[in-house]
């Protein structure tokens, strides 16, 4: 590649959490070494850019958070390229590659790239690298690994031909007039040129500066095992040359000061808005004690705040990791006894990363068990960059070998099986590999550095989102919710069971209470709850009741998918009370469980039926054996094609609503497809145009979801 082809690229990102924050950082750290230079800046920063006159290639990196929505700082851009007036050549000139993270889990997988993808070539934007669609919900670096590898090639195929584009122009100005008018094509021979580019890449690879290196395939110890597992392997990995990841430079410096201190308050770690502290008032357990899946409803004391919320709303739970597994991780790193002493963190002087900042989740000053136990997700699982770190730190010759085959590209499958599926942590590594001993600053240092270098390898503990149950206006100044307590059974890979990290904290708070099922009031001694939580609204949804009381509505939620119903019956309850004058639409929930005597979550639901507040309520049990012939539906979506003709009336003929909750996989895909194929039906239309006035139904917000995986 000549020396003198341009090398700049613009690189642009739009994130929600920082994977594609932490991606874009991925891309311009590879960047210099294949002599390129990417000039980052975030979407939301347009006054540091401008597309209009940009001639360099870019390169974009765009998260979808949500259900589909693009991440807060790409609206700006996208609300400008939106614009119905721009011309259909606006951006003719622009050439452009895009990767787009997202899972397919979610109905609209990786819709915030697919919107700006598709808008830019509607105004005549050109792709020079095809665009990358990643999913989490099987692994992001399953995609984004080898399309990072593919990018460096089609740039250096547009810088190319730029090149050869500026030489025939120069030479084209360079005849005169003298010289005979001979017709001539001149058509530029790249092929050789892009063949040394490819060869140039290759060796690029295999450089010892870049993103790979060769493992000598003589570290491995023989091993008699035939079946793979965490901690060993079979051929042919096991005596394959590996390709590993090379280690990014360090920007963090971390100090462990030999003093106690004082930490940061929870609310100094969101930046999301008011945060507050609410006393937990009253626990019920829903389910008997032998139902699969246990179900608490929790309801807190928001009088003493502002909070408020409508039915329908989420909030987010601030939670701590395992007391015990924060304990096990200092005993393991021979640290128990430096747990309360202060920890300063700050950006390393002289790094070479460039715009390296000091992570806003990480207080500067704070003690190293406050870090663990609020800051860091100990529980994440590990990337493969972060084993790649921890096999600098692991002295057994095997073990050594085996976290390098779990890194590399050989190893992908072993990586997907042991690590991912298995939804191993941290812990589960340094109890497998007990030669693995990172020192605190490396430890330290490396979650930092990684957390915003690829993947979030250990990344911020993020605040856990539930469902309101509660109407205030039914309940002033209380609010419920439900959730399952959630539990990983013990394997091959994790030889103990463990709880949620919220869902196992919010039990043993809970714990208390549930003996008594009476508000802490009424317990013994009468004094009040002193458990506390921290919370903080989410941002508003659409996941409300209609404006207008008197149109009909549908609700849909199987198991703990009723959370937010219970909000929405007890509302229209209320309001029935106090306007009796007021025309009422009808309403109908689908609710489903396992088994009617061992969890179905809330049976005073027939005192809403029986006030009138709820028209229909059709509730079907999948475990239990049917008493007659006729088998009755199993699951929800079955019960929803029973009513397809009320269905059909309430969506097309009275413009109701049709509100969703629950598990994504499992059932609201089920209950969308029972949707299409009841308008379908009623509607006389093929499925395609059944799915088109879903759509229109979802962009209206009279379809809405509010699911999770």
């Amino acid at each position: 590649m000549c020396c003198d082809l341009k090398r700049r690229f613009l690189l642009l990102y739009a994130t929600q959490k920082g994977q594609a924050k932490a991606i874009a950082e991925e891309i311009q750290q590879q960047a210099g070494a294949h002599g390129l230079e990417a000039d980052m800046h975030c979407m939301s920063e347009m006054d540091k850019y401008n597309l209009e006159a940009e001639k360099d290639p870019v390169v974009i990196v765009i998260s979808t958070t949500g259900t589909g929505d693009p991440p807060d700082t790409a609206r700006k851009l996208i609300k400008k390229i939106q614009d119905k007036t721009l011309p259909p050549d606006y951006f003719a000139h622009l050439q452009y590659g895009l990767l787009g993270l997202g899972d397919s889990e979610y109905t609209f997988f990786c819709n915030g790239g697919k919107t700006v993808d598709r808008r830019l070539q509607e105004l005549g934007a050109q792709h020079f690298y095809d665009t990358g669609l990643a999913d989490d919900c099987v692994g992001l670096e399953l995609v984004v690994d080898p399309w990072i590898d593919g990018l460096w090639l089609a740039l250096k195929e547009v810088f190319l031909l730029q090149k050869e584009k500026e030489s025939m122009s120069s030479n084209a100005n360079a005849v005169t007039n003298s010289l005979p008018t001979v017709p001539c094509e001149h058509k530029p021979d790249l092929t050789s040129k892009i063949q040394q580019l490819k060869l140039e890449d290759e060796g690029v690879k295999s450089s010892s500066v870049l993103s790979q290196k060769l493992v000598d395939i003589n570290l491995v110890t023989s091993v008699q095992d035939t079946e793979p597992s965490l901690v060993h392997s079979v051929p042919p990995i096991s005596q394959s040359a590996l390709n590993v990841p090379a280690l990014p430079p360090e920007y963090i410096e971390v100090q462990f000061q030999d003093t106690r201190g004082e930490d940061p308050s929870l609310a100094s770690l969101v930046s999301e808005g008011a945060v507050f502290e609410v006393p937990v008032t009253k626990a019920v357990q829903l389910t008997r004690e032998d139902a699969v899946k246990t179900a608490l409803l929790l309801e807190l004391d928001i009088s003493d705040t502002t909070f408020d919320y409508q039915p329908g709303d989420s909030f987010c739970v601030i939670c701590p990791n395992n007391a015990y597994e924060v304990e096990e991780l200092l005993h393991i790193l021979g640290l128990s006894e430096k747990g309360e002493h202060v920890v300063h963190v700050k950006v390393k002087q002289g790094t070479k990363k460039k715009g390296a900042t000091h992570p806003q989740h990480i207080p500067e000053r704070s003690t190293l068990k406050f870090i663990l136990t609020w800051c860091l997700e100990i529980r994440a699982i590990p990337k493969k960059a972060f084993l790649r770190a921890l096999v600098e730190c692991t002295s057994d010759a095997g073990e050594k070998r085996r976290l390098q085959e779990l890194c590399s590209r050989q190893g992908a499958s072993d990586y997907t099986r042991f690590i991912r599926e298995s939804n191993a942590c941290l812990l589960d590594l340094l109890r497998a590999f007990p030669s693995c001993r990172p020192s605190l600053n490396l430890l330290i240092g490396k979650w930092l550095t990684f957390n915003l270098i690829r993947f979030e390898h250990l990344p911020k503990l993020q605040p856990r989102s539930y469902s309101v149950s509660s109407s205030n206006l039914f309940q002033p100044g209380k609010m419920c919710f439900v959730f399952n307590i959630v539990e990983f059974p013990a394997c091959p890979t994790r030889l103990a069971s463990r709880k949620g990290v919220c869902t196992g904290w919010l039990a043993e708070l809970a714990e208390p209470l549930l003996h008594t099922n009476k508000s802490i009031q009424d317990a013994k001694g009468g004094n009040p709850s002193t458990e506390k939580i921290s919370i903080f609204a989410r941002s508003s949804c659409a996941f409300h009741l209609p404006a207008d009381p008197s149109i009909p509505f549908m609700m849909v939620g199987p198991g703990t998918g009723i959370s937010p119903f219970i909000g929405f019956l007890q509302h229209r309850q209320k309001l029935r009370e106090e306007h009796k004058d007021w025309r009422f639409g009808e309403t109908w929930l689908f609710f489903g469980c396992r088994h009617q005597d061992r969890d179905y979550l809330f049976k005073q639901l027939r005192c809403f039926l029986e006030s009138g507040t709820l028209t229909h309520l059709k509730v079907c049990f999948s475990r239990d054996l049917p008493a007659a012939e006729v088998a009755p539906p199993k699951y929800v979506q079955d019960m929803v094609r029973l009513y397809a003709k009320e269905v059909a009336r309430i969506l097309l003929k009275e413009g109701g609503y049709f509100y969703v909750c629950g598990d994504k996989k499992h059932m609201a895909d089920g209950v969308s497809d029972a949707v299409v194929d009841i308008l379908s039906m009623e509607m006389g239309a093929d499925k395609l145009e059944a799915m088109k006035v879903l759509a229109t139904l979802r962009e209206a917000k009279r379809y809405l979801q509010d699911v999770w995986s």
